[in-house]
């Protein structure tokens, strides 16, 4: 009787930590949201640049679907592989991909990305442009000598290949 008790203890842990593992999957992507005048930054960059096929987010952010993919979706949870280039509105490429994909579990990047991905499935190309909130905020973000690369308060632009969905 004794080794049922502890087999159910043990089943019933196991199960309600699997729960609770899921639960972590639970994502509203328009919960987190920009603030007003960064959206109204973003769109005069937007309007500046001619970017009219743009489409806004409930979030702030807009982003532009090249290719919508036809494998697996991403979720907040998925391994992703992806390509991608990461630079500023003056043009300056702060990041990019040059040996082939790179993977990243989604719940560990940046709001703009956790948002945006998921809106491709896999072979999909999206662009993206971040407003400073979803991305790096008010921080300057240093390489590794300790130069700015991207500077507090900026709007970001990802061009986004997601190479394979696990």
């Amino acid at each position: 009787m004794r080794k049922i008790i502890v087999a159910l203890v043990l089943f019933s842990s196991l199960a309600v930590g699997c729960h609770k593992n899921n639960s972590n999957c639970d994502y509203d992507p328009c919960a987190v949201k920009a603030p007003a005048s960064e959206i109204t930054q973003l769109e005069t960059y937007l309007a500046n640049a001619s970017i009219t096929t743009a489409t806004k987010h409930c979030s702030g952010m807009y982003y532009t679907i090249s290719n919508a993919g036809t494998g697996a979706a991403p979720s907040i949870c998925s391994y992703v592989a992806v390509t991608y280039k990461g630079s500023l509105t003056n043009g300056t490429i702060f990041d990019q991909t040059t040996t082939g994909p790179v993977a990243f579990t989604l719940a560990t990047l940046i709001e703009g990305w956790k948002k945006g991905i998921p809106l491709v499935k896999s072979g999909g190309v999206i662009t993206l442009y971040v407003p400073p909130s979803l991305g790096y905020g008010n921080a300057d973000q240093k390489d590794r000598n300790g130069t700015v690369i991207i500077p507090a308060n900026s709007i970001l632009i990802f061009e986004i290949t997601v190479v394979d969905v696990q």
